[in-house]
């Protein structure tokens, strides 16, 4: 029985019409790129200080500036620098201290308690973010990190939901709606009225978020053949990665955070348009036993690729048609689980999933390869990782997707490891170790984005690849405390911690089938038949 890779061949693979599709459906992950990264301007910490109300009533009688009046009412650290959350414990109602100069005001107050910012802060007038609106400083800044982690539970929340709208009414229809919604959310944040609202905001934004890059990126794989399903993993990565890149730029010139998040979000909007520019994925039709519909968009993709649809695909089945009992089962999480092969199979890619993103993270934290400015440390962070497109493009199509997934981790905890006995003061081979780790791991993230698709049967690849790729979510949660905590007992005990998780990856990823030249699975037979 003829297979719809089969019939791809005949219609175009990777015609004019699915190179439109793959540039279209990879543009979603610029716009995942800054939710997921860009709580790095919208939510830092700008410069602060204690206010005093009292203080600040006898700024206009005295005629004192801004900054006369933090000399008069905040201390200086050893270093020279301001204190950001103390100030001096001075009663301006009765003190005898009156308008003296700035000078003498210092050696006034060198003997003067000191007390907790209990009247709030003075923030930076130059920048405003997250941070400074809501005051999530001092004893109050472990709330600034619940944001990113608030975003992680909609994300695991997304795969779960998204992923069984996807597999159950279509890529399309999940994409539009998630695309919507993360629209919505993105500029609902921007009218929050607390932060408590705003956390909540931020677990739906996680889950449309998801849903958006999920949907889109199955689709166009779904559509393309054998052969070029690595280039649209390249194309999906570069995307995202132009998202990082260009987010700094960005934020150079916005200060206000609530105008950085509109410009970051309304680009959402213009991508309903894909509702007239993109399908229905063909396969995920005919695997729902849709085939009138299937042979429509068949047919189109044909047109479009100037090809003639085969008459004896037309006179027959493509598929086994699915029972009522095949499209129930589709729906549940737990399929994933059924069978030994796939249990195996999703086992190891949410391992897979944890360690990429619990080391990937790990490094960007611990390295930080400039040092004093953030716009430029996050630029250069961002294209360290374009080579890894140029390895990706080289490897998976020559070697397979094992080899080149189990040597980028085992290359990447070697180098894990390595870091944990250079030396301090050989600063150039440190940053060498760190960069080649840095390459070895973002090389794995994106092989197993593409091996991850590739070894779910179509009735639950949209399902399989969220649930798997969920770990990278509780990844991101865990790593800076991984690395926080563990740190703290030993600088470099996280590297080994890390180098140990990518051998482990390494080892476990020969024991998943090779997907090189093979046909998208259609069936749970399927991948029984992978060896």
């Amino acid at each position: 029985m003829p297979s719809f890779d089969e019939l791809l061949v005949s219609i175009g693979d990777f015609g004019p019409y699915q190179k439109k599709i793959c540039l279209l459906c990879c543009i979603p992950g610029a716009l995942f790129a800054f939710v997921y990264v860009g709580i790095v301007f919208i939510g830092r910490t700008p410069g602060h200080w204690c206010r005093d109300p009292a203080a600040e009533r006898v700024l206009e009688a005295c005629g004192w500036s801004g900054e006369e009046l933090k000399e008069r009412i905040v201390p200086r650290s050893a270093a020279g620098s301001f204190s950001s959350c103390q100030r001096f414990d001075v009663d301006w109602n009765s003190t005898e201290v009156g308008c003296i100069p700035p000078e003498d005001g210092l050696s006034t107050f060198n003997t003067t308690p000191l007390v907790p910012c209990h009247d709030g802060w003075h923030f930076e007038k130059s920048l405003s973010t997250i941070v400074s609106e809501f005051e999530l400083v001092c004893d109050n800044a472990w709330q600034a990190d619940l944001n990113q982690a608030f975003l992680n539970v909609g994300l695991l929340l997304g795969a779960v939901v998204i992923g069984y709208g996807a597999d159950r009414y279509g890529r399309k229809l999940s994409f539009l709606i998630s695309v919507f919604g993360l629209g919505v959310s993105g500029i609902a944040m921007i009218f929050s009225s607390n932060y408590a609202v705003l956390l909540a905001i931020r677990v739906i934004q996680g889950v449309f978020g998801k849903g958006t890059w999920m949907s889109s990126y199955v689709l166009v794989t779904e559509i393309v053949g054998t052969n070029h399903r690595r280039l649209v993993g390249i194309v999906a990565q570069v995307f995202f990665t132009i998202g990082v890149i260009s987010l700094p730029g960005i934020a150079y010139f916005i200060s206000s955070w609530k105008m950085l998040q509109f410009i970051l979000t309304f680009p959402c909007f213009l991508l309903l348009v894909y509702y007239w520019l993109i399908p229905e994925s063909p396969r995920w039709l005919l695997s729902m036993n849709k085939m009138a519909e299937a042979m429509e968009t068949i047919k189109h993709i044909a047109k479009k690729n100037s090809k003639p649809v085969p008459k004896e695909y037309i006179e027959m089945e493509l598929l086994e048609p699915a029972s009522e009992k095949d499209l129930s089962n589709s729906s549940s999480p737990l399929e994933v689980f059924r069978t030994p092969q796939m249990r195996k199979i999703t086992l190891i890619l949410m391992y897979s999933w944890f360690t990429s993103s619990v080391v990937y993270q790990g490094l960007i934290l611990r390295t930080g390869i400039i040092q004093g400015n953030l716009y430029l440390e996050f630029f250069l962070s961002g294209v360290v990782e374009l080579p890894s497109a140029l390895l990706f493009y080289l490897t998976v199509d020559r070697f397979g997707r094992r080899v080149p997934l189990a040597l980028s981790n085992i290359i990447g905890g070697l180098s894990c490891l390595a870091a944990t006995v250079t030396p301090e003061d050989i600063h150039w081979l440190r940053t060498v170790v760190a960069v080649i780790g840095r390459l070895g791991i973002t090389l794995g993230f994106e092989i197993i984005y593409l091996i991850s698709a590739e070894l779910y049967p179509t009735s639950l690849r949209n399902l399989g690849v969220s649930i798997s790729s969920s770990l990278s979510d509780v990844g991101g949660i865990a790593a800076p405390f991984l690395l926080f905590r563990l740190a703290s007992f030993w600088t470099e005990l996280p590297m080994l911690l890390y180098g140990v998780m990518c051998l482990i990856y390494g080892a476990l990823v020969f024991l998943l089938p090779e997907t090189k030249g093979t046909e998208l699975p259609e069936t749970t037979d399927d991948i029984k038949a992978l060896s």
